[in-house]
């Protein structure tokens, strides 16, 4: 966790996150859709990174607070394979695992009135996301010390194998049916040599 207190490191974990985010949004929207409360009636204006950097601005969180966001995503797109994350629901999905992880890991967080504001929704319905998330995840919210340093440990090595980074065009085009998954992810179930081999991108 020290690590991620080093300045520099978040901006370039959002930009990951962001990026991989992007990737899994778009691949996911070729496929067939299922509506949920997440979705919204159009894409967001907003860019994905933009988004992030907003929530990482306003939000205050621990550093912690975005890799464990990063294993709630995973864990639900895991539980819920109907509902891959796509550019329709994936702003929502991400204020969501960042409000919920910082309630579980934070001694000191903002209100769903706070974090409604910054993700440009209603409180209302910020209630219902969480209760929504909740239920998808089956109220599977510890992250234990092993798998956070599983999750710190891919998402370092990915961000090393990005330098220089190269941008989400060109990216895509280096994507291919085989190598890009439809969500993240990693059973945490599973061996870390099956885990490494299970990861989207």
């Amino acid at each position: 966790m020290t690590e991620l207190e080093i300045p520099n490191v978040m901006p370039k974990l959002i930009n990951f996150l962001s990026s991989l985010l992007q990737g899994v949004a778009e691949s996911n929207d070729l496929q067939p859709q299922k509506i949920s409360v997440f979705n919204g009636l159009s894409r967001p204006s907003i860019s994905i990174q933009s988004y992030l950097e907003r929530i990482f601005k306003y939000a205050n969180c621990s550093p912690s607070c975005y890799i464990v966001a990063y294993v709630y995503l995973d864990r639900f797109t895991q539980r819920q394979p109907s509902l891959p994350i796509n550019s329709f629901n994936v702003h929502r999905l991400l204020i969501t695992s960042v409000m919920v992880s910082a309630k579980f890991m934070d001694d000191m967080y903002y209100n769903n009135a706070y974090y409604a504001k910054v993700g440009g929704i209603s409180t209302t319905e910020m209630n219902f996301l969480e209760v929504d998330f909740l239920f998808g995840l089956g109220f599977h919210l510890n992250v234990t010390p092993n798998t956070f340093h599983t999750y710190c440990s891919y998402l370092q090595r990915e961000m090393i194998l990005m330098q220089p980074q190269i941008n989400i065009a060109e990216e895509s085009i280096l994507y291919n049916e085989n190598s890009l998954k439809l969500h993240l992810c990693f059973n945490e179930d599973e061996s870390p040599h099956q885990q490494q081999q299970q990861l989207a991108v």
